[in-house]
Parts: structure tokens; C-alpha cells; sequence
């Protein structure tokens, strides 16, 4: 049995694969043809966050499938009313085939894998997105062939997009620059571990000549409550056109949506040719489906 908690469970190989798969299953699902590898399978989906892409993505992958997603709201099952999560764990994996979790603390999530006795999914943690990061790699390839060796810059704050984009550099192979303010930079301890990986002083060092630069939203699930002080501590870290133009003449900008425009984001930017953002959300749903034929097949 295999589990799905980081991009690091994963070889670079068989991370490799998935992306080649999922751009097979986006072919498979255009031409109009029947594959339903997963007839008969359930997946529960665990949500104690809100979410858009990543459940549409999941419910819609398994019935494409061949499959079926059941929805279990984090506040209106046990998991949410003190069951331990162990208990959860084992009860839902003689019921279900497959389960995919999203959680305000990876911990949980991780107790919750070690519990079960089916394929667990990290969804989103407060720790990691590795979902994103599939849809990230598949937009990438189709664009611009491999990742391999090119430069990549995420601006902005140090927390589980930035992650998984660390573990993505050193499982793919490309070189990642990480512009940060003071106190939301990642671990640094992680950055010394990898040859990949550097933190630079300003949003635009980090995007000089690059072939692809991200961000993420300033306050992000869980933090609502600081939404204020983080504007006034992100000032600087707009991405907009100006710093864009710094990248590379056939650079890509990518965000995981949803968008705070005029935030970490100028309000024109998503609709700038240079960005793939539209794509990259529409390859939730083939490489989750990759995802889920991997770890059921």
C-alpha cells in the first residue's frame, strides 16, 4: 500500500510517470473514450477546509473513472467532534478503497496514514499541497517541455505552497528561488539541505531571468484573523507585469488560485498572456485522476 502525504513519497521516477500519465488521461478523456479503471472504487474525501479545485477535481476524476467520491465535511462527521483520528482511520478503510484529507494540521494527517489500511492523499495541510504540485509540473511540461534544469521563483510566503515547491526542486531537478519577508520564510534548515534551493533578499532577484514564477495568497486558510498585519508585511511582494518582465522572454506565471487580485497579484495579471493559470486548474482533475490510478492500480 502506498500513501500520498508529499511529493517526497514519491521517486523523482515514478513522480515522472505520473505527469506523463495524466497528460494520457487528459488525451484519453478529449477523444471521448470509455476508461474506467477504478469501476467499482470509493473515495472518501475528508475536508475540514474549504475547497473548490481540489474536491471538483477528486469527485469528478473518480466518476470519470469509473469510480465514486464520497464528500465527508470535517464539522459535520465524527472526525470533527473528537473521534481520534486513528479511530476514523480505521473504521473508514473497511468502508472505502481510497481517502483523501484536508486538514488544518499535518500532524493529523500523518497519524491518520500510519491508522489506515488504504491509500491515503495529503489534499492540502497546512504543511504541504502536493496535489498543486502535479498540476504545476503537467502545466509546465506541456508548455515547455521538462522542468529539468530551469529556474524557477516563487514570491511571497513560506508556507505550504513554498513547501511542496521545495521538494518539487529537489524531485525534479530544477533550481528554485524563494523571496520571502522576514518572519514568513521557510524552514531554513530545509533550504540547507538542497543544492536546488536558494533564498534571496528581493522579489526581483528571485525573477531575473526565470522560466517560471509563482505566488500564493498572503493570508492563507487559518489565517484570517492576521489578514491585516500580513498586507502590511507583504508590501513589495506584488507580482505584477513590471517584475514579469524581469523573467525570462518565455517565462510562465502560475498561481494555485483562488486569487486575492491587488494583493500578492496586480488585478490585470491572471489574464496576462504569460499566465497559465486557467490551465494549471484545469489539470487538477487529470493529474488527481493519475494520482488515484496510481496508488488503486
Amino acid at each position: 500500500m502506498r500513501s500520498f502525504l508529499s511529493l517526497l513519497d514519491f521517486t523523482p521516477e515514478e513522480l515522472n510517470q505520473l505527469i506523463h500519465r495524466a497528460i494520457e488521461l487528459k488525451a484519453i478523456l478529449k477523444r471521448g473514450e470509455e476508461h474506467y479503471p477504478l469501476k467499482g472504487k470509493t473515495l472518501a474525501m475528508i475536508f475540514e477546509l474549504s475547497s473548490t479545485r481540489t474536491r471538483v477535481a477528486f469527485e469528478t476524476g473518480m466518476f470519470q473513472l469509473g469510480g465514486h467520491a464520497i464528500f465527508v465535511e470535517g464539522s459535520s462527521s465524527q472526525f470533527g467532534r473528537g473521534e481520534p483520528v486513528e479511530d476514523s482511520a480505521r473504521v473508514l478503510s473497511q468502508m472505502v478503497d481510497i481517502i483523501s484529507i484536508r486538514t488544518t494540521d499535518h500532524s493529523r494527517l500523518e497519524a491518520f496514514n500510519r491508522a489506515a489500511s488504504v491509500p491515503v492523499i495529503n489534499a492540502m495541510s497546512d504543511t504541504l499541497h502536493p496535489c498543486q504540485l502535479l498540476a504545476d509540473i503537467q502545466t509546465f511540461q506541456e508548455k515547455r517541455g521538462s522542468i529539468a534544469g530551469k529556474k524557477v521563483a516563487f514570491i511571497g510566503d513560506g508556507y505550504n505552497m513554498c513547501n511542496s515547491y521545495m521538494n518539487a526542486a529537489d524531485q525534479f531537478g530544477f533550481e528554485l528561488r524563494i523571496a520571502c519577508p522576514p518572519g514568513f520564510r521557510p524552514d531554513q534548515h530545509r533550504i540547507d539541505q538542497s543544492n536546488n534551493i536558494h533564498l534571496v533578499e528581493t522579489p526581483q532577484e528571485a525573477v531575473e531571468n526565470t522560466d517560471l514564477v509563482i505566488t500564493d495568497v498572503w493570508s492563507s486558510m487559518g489565517h484570517e484573523d492576521v489578514q491585516v498585519q500580513r498586507l502590511a508585511a507583504f508590501e513589495g511582494y506584488q507580482v505584477d507585469k513590471k517584475l514579469l518582465d524581469l523573467a525570462d522572454k518565455n517565462a510562465l506565471f502560475m498561481h494555485c488560485l483562488p486569487a486575492h487580485r491587488g494583493e500578492e497579484i496586480s488585478a490585470e495579471l491572471l489574464d496576462d498572456p504569460r499566465s497559465v493559470a486557467w490551465e494549471e486548474a484545469g489539470n487538477r482533475l487529470h493529474s488527481q485522476k493519475a494520482l488515484l490510478e496510481f496508488l488503486l492500480r
